[in-house]
């Protein structure tokens, strides 16, 4: 009997690992890393619930850590098998995971320099040669292409329209006798109507679908994002303070950037130094500029008119070293700092937030979902101190979020793709979010569509009959 097992993405926005096998083969959807509390964050360092020599194929849905993060560790415990994803999330995966590793060493290494971690000595989840060794078995696999397996299940990609080289995975799982069930898994689906990005495909039938819902219980608000945004910036300088952006190097340093751009040539606000400090983030926006064809319509019009790639603003400057990372908070005049990690739980924005938070001038904004128990979340919900790097830093920046920044689809976007479908699921599970979005999203789907809902719990098992 085929059977599906959630090994991460369930009753938690992270770690996403989806869990296949047909007696004949076994294969994983996404290798993600936990992020968050501690609870969470402690099962990287728990056994692996399943044994990774055993896996015939990984297919990743995209580049981000929660996605991707744990394919060192399986290929460190004995993973041989291909690894497939789109080109352009092939080479994202190589800068992304060695950044991971080089992140882990860098904290691992401050922490014992600082002894405020309980291990003796804190060491890092994997190094940076674990991550390099599991660059090897990277395999491009093109939208709409199959990877026939050995019992005859295939799988192929469709574009997600999350972020460049996002998917959605589509597979027709062996049940035997030669009959096959379809089972689709959404990824992270990305938003319609966006200036960058592409639209998320629209599926025609699936048996079983396994639907995100990171954005599940909200609606992004309306407000014209742009907007908001030059307000934000020009209060801020006027104030004589800098702007902190915590972001995801992958998918919002580049749309803040584009955004920025185009403020900067509307004249809505004053041509300050942006500095993007993470070498992630860079090394992505140069891909970025190499795979503009797999972007959005107005984006490859304003490089078709301009000749210039689309991410790139004016005044823009990378931070490459630590040294230079740190002559930025020497700075006495208005700038913009966009820094990963996105939720502030690593990397150097906590050193720029470490500098920041106790200054009234300054602002830090939050541009994307930020999972419980992570410093994103903690501010946002007005915590008065923080603690960074074992000290606890008072909180007198201003604080603001601006949810519109977020490439994952809301719930009627969600409702919108799930539309989609000519015939409704045997099952639909909702992944993928916190508990409450999962929930809410779930009650919508059995209200609006009548369909069968299950939200399932971590290492749930599901039979695919």
């Amino acid at each position: 009997m085929a059977r599906l097992q959630f090994l991460g993405g369930s009753g938690t926005v992270t770690g996403s690992k989806f869990f296949v096998d047909t007696g004949k083969t076994r294969f994983l959807v996404d290798c993600g890393m936990f992020q968050g509390g501690k609870q969470l964050r402690l099962r990287n360092w728990a056994p692996l619930p399943i044994s990774p020599p055993s896996i015939d194929h990984i297919f990743l849905t995209h580049a981000h850590i929660d996605h991707i993060g744990m394919l060192p560790v399986f290929v460190r415990e004995g993973y041989k098998g291909p690894v497939w994803s789109t080109p352009a999330t092939c080479e994202l995966v190589e800068i992304n995971l060695a950044d991971a590793a080089h992140l882990q060493e860098e904290d691992a290494r401050f922490a014992n320099k600082k002894g405020f971690s309980k291990h003796k000595p804190a060491l890092p989840l994997y190094t940076i040669e674990d991550a390099q060794r599991s660059f090897q078995y990277l395999r491009p696999l093109e939208y709409g292409k199959q990877v026939e397996m050995s019992d005859g299940s295939r799988v192929q990609f469709h574009d997600a329209g999350h972020v460049l080289g996002s998917a959605m995975v589509e597979a027709q799982v062996s049940t035997g006798n030669g009959k096959f069930k379809s089972v689709v898994f959404s990824g992270d689906l990305g938003r319609y109507h966006t200036p960058m990005d592409t639209e998320p495909f629209a599926p025609e039938q699936a048996d079983y679908l396994l639907v995100e819902s990171t954005y599940g219980d909200r609606r992004h608000p309306d407000e014209e994002t742009s907007g908001e945004l030059a307000r934000l910036i020009n209060e801020t300088a006027a104030r004589g303070g800098t702007l902190v952006v915590p972001a995801f190097a992958l998918g919002r340093t580049q749309i803040l950037l584009y955004t920025l751009r185009d403020l900067k040539a509307r004249g809505a606000i004053p041509d300050l130094p942006v500095f993007v400090d993470s070498p992630m983030a860079i090394a992505i926006t140069e891909i970025y500029c190499h795979h503009i064809d797999s972007l959005g319509p107005e984006a490859r019009k304003i490089f078709e008119t301009t000749g210039k790639c689309p991410v790139m603003c004016p005044n823009l400057h990378f931070i490459h070293t630590p040294q230079e990372s740190q002559e930025i908070n020497s700075l006495r005049y208005p700038c913009i700092i966009i820094s990963a990690s996105g939720m502030a739980t690593g990397g150097r924005v906590l050193h720029h937030l470490k500098f920041r938070l106790p200054d009234p001038r300054n602002t830090i904004l939050f541009v994307g979902f930020q999972a419980s128990g992570t410093r994103g979340q903690l501010l946002k919900d007005g915590a008065r101190e923080i603690k960074i790097h074992g000290e606890h830093v008072p909180v007198r920046a201003h604080i603001r979020a601006f949810e519109s920044f977020s490439r994952h689809a809301d719930e009627p976007e969600i409702m919108r793709w799930l539309g989609s479908l000519r015939v409704p699921p045997k099952l639909t599970c909702v992944v993928h979010g916190e508990p409450e979005s999962s929930g809410v999203l779930a009650e919508q789907i059995c209200k609006s569509l009548h369909w069968q809902v299950r939200v399932p719990d971590y290492l749930d098992v599901i039979e695919l009959k």
